[in-house]
């Protein structure tokens, strides 16, 4: 049996719901040979490791305690008193993570959502440990961090930071690797975007689908975070740097949604939702009419190409893959000299904590063989 030590930064939606996939999938992992040890798992405010992490790990019954704690909202440290684990506080927990990597060679997986990860995760990985992100932002910040982290590429493993669990990173490498030259990117990198603009078509106010989107779980708790295009322009920029392109976050066009005096610091999320949004409807259904007047519709996507990253609202024919997208999935269309004519395109539910995890899960299995 191979044993995968993990070690997991980030319990929210995701981190939790990856420790349930663990869990639930222990009978599938023994009949292909694997086991995964789960030896530590930190919040924002602590870390939890086995007291003795070169032969001990988590039992799946304390693994769905956790689970629980954290679903009921309530911090790591209540699991303390159970007195299977050693406790850290945050700012000592990634003192103490390193002090592990430097005697154990362990999966650590970033499902946080925290730009202060970049260091321990370099840290780690120089060690000789392996990295799996669900977080983009180890993978957006600036390119001589990007560059340390790739010191070791064989040891990093991404695929759920663009598309969840769509094969979109794994199918770059394949292509860059026999050889193909890539020469345009363009996705609905956005469910919640890709939602929106495919309901507005139907002559529906974009203020009442943004609500809708927000009822229906889709938006974050403010909508502003996913109108803003930001989230997007980091799906787009690790797609880009993966292409060669030496980018920064500044170097790409973001078109946002939403105008700068109705932003998070210039305007309350109420006023925003009752007053400021019904404001941009009429912007919105005149460009859908001059889009439909083309025969065209209207997308929300990344488009990569000549070295350039450009987010916004562009023009698509209605019978493209972009064009035909309904709801909350992802397209990704890739053009190479291979797909010249027809792209390779990828299609799926590009969110949500489960196909996330699944996604994360596969990464850290996609490992195995850098483990003894």
């Amino acid at each position: 049996m191979k044993n995968i030590p993990v070690i997991l930064l980030g319990c929210g939606g995701v981190g939790t719901q990856l420790l349930q996939h663990i869990v639930s999938c222990r009978t599938l992992h023994a009949n292909k040979g694997v086991h995964l040890r789960v030896v530590g798992v930190s919040d924002s405010k602590s870390f939890l490791v086995a007291r003795d992490a070169l032969s001990m790990e988590f039992n799946d019954t304390f693994l769905t305690d956790i689970c629980r704690i954290k679903s009921d909202g309530l911090s790591l440290q209540t699991c303390i008193e159970s007195g299977k684990c050693e406790a850290f506080p945050y700012p000592e927990s990634m003192r103490k993570l390193t002090e592990i990597a430097a005697r154990l060679a362990f999966a650590l997986v970033d499902c946080s959502a925290s730009s202060e990860t970049i260091g321990v995760i370099n840290q780690a990985v120089n060690l000789g440990c392996c990295a799996v992100l669900a977080n983009k932002k180890p993978l957006t910040c600036s390119m001589e961090e990007f560059d340390k982290l790739f010191l070791h590429p064989r040891r990093i493993r991404h695929e759920s930071t663009v598309g969840a669990g769509l094969p979109v990173i794994a199918s770059l490498n394949r292509i860059l690797s026999s050889g193909d030259t890539i020469y345009r990117i363009i996705g609905s990198l956005s469910g919640t975007l890709g939602y929106v603009m495919s309901e507005v078509e139907d002559g529906k106010p974009f203020s009442e689908v943004v609500k809708a989107a927000k009822g229906l779980g889709y938006t974050e708790p403010d909508p502003r975070d996913d109108l803003s295009g930001m989230d997007v322009a980091r799906k787009g920029l690790i797609l880009a740097r993966l292409l060669g392109h030496r980018m920064d976050m500044s170097s790409i066009k973001i078109e946002s949604l939403y105008p700068e005096k109705m932003g998070p610091t210039a305007m309350p999320l109420e006023d925003f939702l009752t007053n400021g949004l019904p404001l941009l409807d009429n912007d919105i259904k005149e460009r859908i009419k001059k889009a439909s007047s083309n025969g065209n519709v209207l997308r929300y996507v990344c488009v990569i190409e000549n070295s350039r990253c450009n987010v916004g609202i562009q023009e698509l024919p209605k019978e493209s893959a972009l064009g035909r997208l309904r709801g909350s999935d992802n397209v990704v269309e890739i053009y190479s000299r291979c797909y010249k004519e027809q792209p390779l395109v990828i299609q799926g539910a590009g969110a949500g904590n489960d196909t996330t995890a699944a996604g994360v899960l596969a990464d850290i299995l996609d490992l195995q063989d850098l483990f003894p």
